[in-house]
């Protein structure tokens, strides 16, 4: 039995967004955390390069993918786990609390074919279960405080975690979106924190901080603990709690939030066609005084 991964990562220049194939060596089983769909919110189309170029690099290493894995419901980035699903027949899985996050964002949108209790995908992870991957196992971390359904993945020596947190010169994830709770981020940090110093971490984003001059995105828990902007050394909670909320209502919203949160709410799935075969997101509107 080997106790880590093969790891390939993908980058999206358009979202800054980071998506692995992760395989057992020795019996070629693969899985897919956070795979991107492309989006162009102008003209409204919609591409699968990012998510072709992992199905070719998992057919050139003979690879079978049998997970198609979400660290959340991403705000910034449209999901490819349904198009994925739909070309590899791998199963769909995100954290148990999706519920929570499409009961905040469903109504928004009048997205009543959200199915319930997330129906939308096949499996709904609780903390600590564990997934078979060949001779690996890949292990649920909740994480909640970006979001409410935020989970890391630990495969071997590995963690996949999401939003939580960022490179060390970039700091942590917002938690100002609905459901979201800083308090609530630091405990999931410091969880992740707790492992080993040597401990790989991936990154679901990186946004090249001020003074980089490459984009990264694989630290350690060590690197994180010594160095990371927001969170490293012995930052109390109360004192990360108030510079994550104050920073927060500095930040403007994700350009993409809400084609983003329409589609992952629905496990990578478009809201269904009308009448005259068209689909649609919708844009929730904020009117002044007068113009309601």
């Amino acid at each position: 039995m080997v106790s880590s991964p093969k790891i390939d990562a993908f980058f999206d220049d358009a979202t800054n967004s980071v998506s692995y194939l992760i395989s057992d060596p020795d019996s070629g089983d693969a899985a897919v955390i956070d795979p991107v769909l492309g989006f162009d919110p102008v003209s409204g189309s919609v591409d699968t390069r990012d998510a072709d170029q992992i199905l070719a690099v998992a057919a050139e290493a003979g690879l079978t993918i049998k997970w198609l894995l979400e660290t959340h419901a991403h705000a910034d980035h449209l999901s490819a786990s349904h198009y994925l699903k739909g070309r590899t027949g791998a199963p769909t899985a995100i954290g148990a609390d999706i519920s929570k996050v499409q009961g905040e964002f469903g109504p928004k949108f009048d997205a009543d074919d959200v199915k319930p209790g997330g129906g939308d995908f096949d499996r709904l992870l609780e903390d600590g279960e564990r997934l078979t991957l060949g001779g690996l196992e890949i292990e649920v971390m909740a994480t909640p405080g970006h979001t409410p359904a935020c989970v890391s993945y630990k495969v071997g020596g590995a963690v996949f975690v999401g939003d939580t947190l960022f490179m060390p010169d970039y700091g942590t994830a917002r938690c100002d979106f609905p459901g979201g709770d800083a308090r609530q981020l630091y405990r999931s940090i410091r969880r992740v924190l707790s492992l080993p110093p040597e401990t790989r971490l991936f990154m679901c984003h990186d946004y090249k901080a001020p003074g980089r001059e490459d984009f990264a995105w694989e630290t350690t828990v060590g690197e994180q603990i010594d160095h990371n902007v927001h969170i490293g050394g012995d930052v109390s909670e109360d004192d990360y709690v108030a510079m994550r909320e104050a920073r927060d209502k500095t930040l403007c919203m994700p350009k993409l939030l809400y084609p983003a949160i329409q589609v992952n709410i629905r496990g990578g799935r478009f809201p269904p066609a009308n009448k005259r075969g068209q689909r649609h997101l919708k844009l929730p509107l904020s009117l002044p005084d007068g113009l309601s």
